[in-house]
């Protein structure tokens, strides 16, 4: 991939088909209701057509089926976009049984995070700009209704070429509903205040195709190797970072950092962008305190491995692109910007 020439698959248009599959875990087979709100957004407030395949609401699906799914999802040309309906933990095994060259050769923007950072590598390494965020199940039948900052980015990464900034919030949750119990999607979580981003290094104007993802999963794709470049093909990625709702510790990020700075990536990245940490959950409640606390702690872990390993690039942390709430959906091998001065990030959809 040329990070200065970047390839934008062909935009969705309102009235289009798109897929919505499950290529990890099939929670509209767990929570039927919450998905068919997620869907009722598809359809009247982005005024797209979904589509579901026979492994979105299959509990249990194996990989090859999840696999087959994807295929013919990219493979039709009546379908202009993907949406995963959740991440999950095991779609690094479905790659095995998928056909790179079915999706290299029917480009289409493709929106999942969390462990769909797999399927994210996988288009970048393929050439195909993908979007980082998005769940029909979390975000679009979010309690009290989608939010508009996640509508809106979602709208722009499906419909539109558009340069965005991305600014911080004034307020954001990181607490869960109870999907067993549909009351608690017709209220707004707790909201808390917007504690602001930190900014190191930030003196200069730095772009770059985003590269990353979450960071759990990313580790496991380093482990692995499958769908791993050499280190000099990832030289001047913004590369993007966030943790999920297993909420890591500080040493655990640490770890993974270490990991990345070892086999040379925080050195050739261009610039440094984390996600503001999702820090509660329902096995690990925190107040407001703690949980503050917890993300101080884990924006150390991360600034002590740059401090080591990449002492002089610029980053950012703190923007919502990750597990929190709301959530922007970013492109993925599509620029990104870092304007220091102006503490500013573009995004190019």
């Amino acid at each position: 991939m040329d990070p200065r020439r970047p390839t934008y698959p062909p935009k969705a248009r309102p009235g289009d088909r798109v897929a919505i599959l499950s290529p990890s875990w099939a929670g509209p087979g767990a929570f039927p209701a919450v998905h068919e709100r997620g869907l009722e957004v598809v359809r009247e407030r982005l005024g797209l057509v979904p589509v579901e395949y026979p492994t979105t609401r299959a509990l249990g699906a194996s990989p090859i089926e999840r696999a087959r799914d994807l295929e013919a999802a990219f493979a039709d040309p009546e379908i202009t976009a993907v949406l995963a309906t959740i991440g999950g933990d095991d779609q690094i095994t479905v790659l095995a049984h998928l056909d790179p060259d079915v999706l290299a050769a029917n480009p289409k923007p493709f929106v999942g995070y969390s462990d769909n950072t797999n399927l994210l590598n996988l288009l970048f390494h393929l050439g195909i700009v993908a979007y980082h965020g998005g769940s029909t199940l979390v975000h679009l039948a979010r309690p009290g209704g989608v939010h508009p900052v996640h509508l809106d980015s979602l709208a722009r990464a499906l419909f539109t070429r558009e340069r965005v900034a991305l600014e911080p919030l004034e307020r954001f949750s990181d607490r869960q509903p109870d999907w067993g119990d549909l009351s608690t999607l017709e209220a707004e979580l707790e909201q808390f205040d917007e504690p602001g981003w930190l900014w190191r290094n930030a003196a200069g104007v730095v772009t770059g195709p985003a590269w990353g993802g979450n960071l759990e999963v990313l580790s496991w794709i380093l482990a692995v190797g499958r769908h791993v470049r050499p280190v000099e093909a990832y030289r001047g990625v913004v590369l993007v970072l966030e943790t999920s709702e297993e909420m890591p510790s500080d040493r655990e990020v640490a770890r993974m950092m270490r990991t990345l700075g070892e086999r040379g990536l925080l050195g050739v990245a261009g610039a440094v962008v984390v996600a503001k940490a999702k820090a509660s959950s329902p096995e690990r409640p925190l107040d407001p305190e703690a949980a503050r606390a917890y993300r101080e702690a884990q924006a150390a872990a991360v600034l002590a491995a740059l401090e080591v390993y990449a002492p002089t690039t610029p980053v950012v942390i703190g923007p919502d692109f990750g597990h929190t709430d709301p959530q922007y959906v970013i492109p993925y091998g599509g620029l990104l910007t870092l304007d220091g001065p102006a503490r500013r990030l573009w995004a190019e959809y």
